[in-house]
């Protein structure tokens, strides 16, 4: 049975940052990419950033140079640390792992960006 379980996230102010955690269960963790996406209501959901089994990652245009995805193999937990957060950054993140031709989700973790 593949889990994950999201934490973090909340209410912040611009330019501070926030982290992200996601820790997965099931799959052997360290094979797989992994990926963390974010949706607002009325849009499509966003790919955020991207790191794959050697740790090589990719980033949206919107979040280069602000957002870091990294992964822990020993904790089976991949993380996204958030930096000079905008107001356009407020969604709710989710984090998912694609697994013997599935697509397994997080829960899914409110970020708000508001002075």
């Amino acid at each position: 049975q593949v889990r994950l379980v999201q934490s973090g996230g909340g209410l912040v102010q611009p330019g501070t940052s926030l982290r992200l955690s996601c820790v997965i269960s099931g799959p052997n963790f360290r094979l797989h990419p992994l990926t963390w996406h974010r949706a607002v209501p009325g849009k499509q959901r966003e790919l955020v950033a991207e790191i794959s089994s050697s740790g090589a990652t990719n980033y949206a245009d919107s979040v280069k140079g602000r957002f870091t995805i990294s992964r822990d193999n020993v904790r089976t937990t991949v993380y996204l640390q958030m930096n000079s957060l905008k107001s356009e950054d407020t969604a709710v993140y989710y984090c998912k792992i694609s697994y013997k031709g599935n697509d397994y989700w997080g829960q899914g973790t409110q970020v708000t960006v508001s002075s």
